[in-house]
């Protein structure tokens, strides 16, 4: 007999190592509890210093432990992220704690750092590994250099469209997680300094951003003139990413698993928008459509989480204003109706807070378009009085199309727009599902066999995993005295599992007639193939509890057996003419743009006939190969920005030079990527001097830094240039593109704005960096390469501070001190560091 109970989702019969993954955010023991109850199938946290969250709950040992076991035992997996550049004094610690967490239960790790990872691969081989999105991966290419290197799984970067995800996919065999919901950056991830140089140290890279892409800023042009309309203050705020109704497209495109943004949200935020990502992720494996009803709900739910409005722009291909929160940063809710009018509150200012019974208390009648749940919290604000908003609580239940009426505590003009900026159902749901005992069941097949003058056995089989079986037998089943049992009986009394982690999902029950037995007995088996299945469950973890640590420190660093070279004093231009002017003032190597030298009408044999280095770009998708493959070739020199063109110099045999913006803050990271190809290394300009003079004498290969310019600090795929609201999308005649705009910030500070004719953006800091004064200190580590970018600097400029290096070198060789920082500029984190 077959009686079935609950029906098991969608995804419960498929194979469970390639079923879709809905992957959830948890900052703490409270959001990874409500994530689990609301659906998640893996869970994502932090432990310890190295996530990219830092500021976030995260979790100690024993919480990590027992959020672990609620996981395993619901079928979730437990992700831990190591995704920050880790300083090489950390690595052994950083190893710790990945050692300790796979032996607490976690299932896979999150990481940024290819130091970390090759370290990992080194001692730990068995851990599974998933890089972070922090590490920049865009293209096939890239992706498959992360499978070679023994990665299991890329998380791709944010900015990339649905056909893209979907060539990647069809190119190259490793699981790909993608963005599917909440906030983004403006940047691409990993390469953002925008934070370190305008927040005193405080690094994206090491999970301490300040977030100031949210802050206003001004766009400026070379008086000072404001080309940016009112409405539109915050031109590096992008909306966030909304996939809710593309999981079909993004499951077809070959998406493994969808990642829900929100480590610093609270509780009810991540049980909200993991609950409607479970229904829409179900309905879509299915292949049912979303009633009206249910749809339009769902909708809803996602607009009364936090969001800064939504936009799906990436994943269609595009990057325009559509994708922009122009006009503000913070929480927008859901617009569920309009200020009709005001009325003097009189004497009555009950349910007022004491301070504001001091003001012009008032009542607002508003006329809903959305129901209205009593306790909700809604936000009136009016267009033309746009900073002057007030917030209320709503009363009583209302539904659309009714007026209600709340108290505030002055008068707003009709035409106000009124928003729930926080729902109290949500808040309300997510508690519930917290005082669960058991956040989540997971759904079991029964088998019971009762014949008679045999033992009685219960067999229960997870049903997403038919391979995580057990059983227990008990008494012998002896003939009825009085009433014989029933099939019913037996689905009623083994189905009762109580305070276990299962529940009954069907029954296959073998019963021979006239049989009798206590339901007390009965109970005791079945609770004995309950501890049967949990102990069958979590024996994998358990055997990782008992093991002893694996990690040994790594041999302290010392000088590298390589040649000691001479001092190079290279310069960065942006066309031939400053090229020229480098080489006069003493510049040894000259380093050039693709797309500038595309502009002066070299190709990849003409600038190497000249001395010139091409410069690849931080960003190589699959639209950019075809531009940028052509300058690696075999025997040339190149200066790569990602992954992918450190893979394309590794298969044509071309000496890669690691830019800036691959971080390399560890030993162990110089000592992966020159094994992969890099044949130097620029250091990124987040290292401190000290850190820079542990590290540097180990490196296997040439070292070097940039001594004089303005620090690239983010790189955007949308155009920054777009807030001015004159965009006539065509990038080539684009008159705002040339000139010198900047971003001018609250503070007063001017960041140099240059957009390419890619449509992407380059944002640099506000000033000047200078160490040419600590040269010898950086010769004496054995940084070698010293670089003047002359990105942003006129011919004058650029000579003047080519000499100035070229002077600094000649004073460490000659004992000397050499002349202090030019006036204005600042020392940019080589004192201070990154935290």
């Amino acid at each position: 007999m077959n009686t079935p109970a609950s029906a098991p989702r969608a995804t419960d019969r498929t194979d469970p190592s390639r079923r879709p993954e809905l992957l959830a955010p948890a900052g703490g023991p409270a959001p990874f509890a409500a994530a689990l109850a609301a659906g998640a199938d893996a869970i994502y946290c932090g432990m310890g210093a190295f996530n990219a969250r830092r500021k976030a709950d995260n979790f100690t040992d024993e919480s990590f432990t027992e959020a672990c076991r609620a996981a395993h035992l619901a079928g979730a997996r437990v992700y831990v992220t190591v995704n920050i550049v880790i300083k090489d004094e950390e690595m052994d610690e950083a190893l710790r704690l990945v050692d300790t967490c796979w032996r607490l239960g976690a299932d896979a790790f999150i990481i940024q750092d290819w130091g970390l990872f090759a370290e990992i691969k080194r001692t730990m081989p068995e851990v599974e590994t998933h890089i972070s999105t922090q590490a920049n991966i865009h293209d096939a290419r890239g992706a498959a250099w992360c499978r070679d290197a023994g990665a299991d799984r890329v998380t791709l970067s944010r900015e990339l469209s649905v056909a893209e995800i979907a060539a990647i996919h069809d190119a190259v065999d490793i699981d790909l997680e993608v963005f599917a919901h909440g906030a983004i950056c403006f940047c691409y991830s990993g390469v953002c300094l925008l934070s370190s140089f305008a927040r005193a140290g405080r690094s994206a890279n090491r999970g301490m951003c300040a977030q100031p892409c949210r802050l206003p800023y001004e766009l400026i042009d070379e008086r000072g003139r404001v080309l940016s309309p009112a409405g539109r203050e915050r031109p590096l705020c992008p909306r966030d990413t909304d996939t809710s109704t593309m999981l079909t497209e993004l499951l077809a495109a070959g998406a493994h698993a969808l990642k829900l943004e929100g480590r610093m949200k609270a509780s009810d935020y991540v049980h909200s928008v993991v609950d409607v990502y479970r229904r829409q992720l179900d309905d879509a494996i299915a292949g049912r459509e979303a009633t009206p009803s249910d749809a339009a709900a769902r909708a809803r739910q996602l607009k009364r989480s936090f969001n800064r409005d939504f936009t799906s722009a990436y994943q269609h291909g595009t990057s325009g204003d559509e994708m922009m929160s122009y006009e503000r940063s913070n929480n927008r809710g859901q617009l569920v109706g309009t200020v009709l009018g005001s009325r003097p509150a009189g004497g009555n200012t009950r349910g007022l807070h004491p301070d504001d019974r001091r003001l012009r208390a008032a009542v607002a009648t508003i006329l809903l378009d959305e129901p209205v749940g009593k306790g909700d919290l809604l936000e009136l604000r009016h267009e033309d009085e746009f900073d002057q908003f007030l917030t209320a609580i709503a009363g009583a239940d209302a539904e659309a199309g009714s007026t209600i009426e709340c108290r505030i505590p002055r008068a707003m003009p009709r035409g106000s727009r009124v928003r729930i900026i926080r729902s109290q159902a949500a808040i309300d749901t997510a508690a519930a599902a917290l005082k669960r005992d058991i956040a989540r069941k997971r759904a079991v097949d029964v088998r019971v066999t009762a014949r008679l003058g045999e033992p009685f056995e219960v067999v229960l089989t997870c049903c997403d995993d038919p391979s995580l079986s057990a059983s227990a037998t008990g008494f012998i089943v002896e003939p009825a005295r009085t009433r014989p049992v029933s099939p019913d009986d037996l689905v009623e009394h083994v189905g009762r599992m109580g305070s276990s982690p299962f529940e009954a999902a069907s029954f296959d029950i073998q019963l021979d007639e006239g049989c009798g037995m206590s339901f007390s007995a009965v109970h005791k088996v079945r609770g004995a193939a309950c501890d049967a299945l949990i102990e069958r469950i979590l024996a994998p973890y358990a055997e990782r509890r008992g093991s002893a640590p694996r990690v040994d420190e790594r041999p302290r660093a010392r000088s590298s057996e390589r040649a000691k070279d001479p001092a190079v004093i290279c310069a960065a231009v942006c066309d031939l003419d400053a090229a020229g002017i480098a080489r006069e003032a003493g510049a040894q190597l000259i380093y050039m743009p693709v797309d500038a030298l595309l502009e002066a009408g070299l190709d990849a044999a003409g600038a190497q006939a000249r001395g010139i280095v091409p410069i690849l770009d931080e960003v190589c998708r699959a639209v950019d190969l075809e531009r940028l493959d052509p300058w690696v070739l075999d025997g040339s020199t190149v200066a790569v920005g990602n992954i992918s063109e450190l893979a394309r110099a590794g298969q044509v045999g071309a000496r890669a030079e690691i830019r800036p913006c691959i971080p390399v803050h560890n030993r162990a990271c110089m000592e992966m990527l020159e094994r992969r190809g890099a044949d130097a290394i620029w250091l990124s300009p987040e290292l401190s001097l000290a850190e820079i003079e542990r590290l540097s004498p180990g490196a296997p290969v040439p070292v070097g830094i940039t001594v004089f310019g303005r620090p690239r600090v983010m790189t955007s795929e949308h155009c920054i240039l777009q807030v001015a609201d004159a965009c006539i999308h065509d990038c080539a005649r684009c008159g705002l593109r040339r000139r010198g705009l900047r971003l001018r910030n609250i503070d007063g500070k001017e960041f140099p704005v240059r957009s390419d004719i890619h449509g992407r953006s380059h944002l640099y800091g506000a000033e000047v960096t200078d160490i040419t004064a600590q040269i010898p200190q950086l010769m004496h580590a054995r940084v070698t390469r010293f670089m003047v970018d002359g990105t942003l600097l006129d011919g004058n400029a650029l000579k003047k501070a080519i000499v100035r290096t070229r002077a600094a070198v000649e004073a460490a060789r000659n004992g000397n001190r050499p002349a202090p920082r030019s006036s204005g500029t600042t020392t940019g984190c080589l004192f201070v560091g990154v935290d």
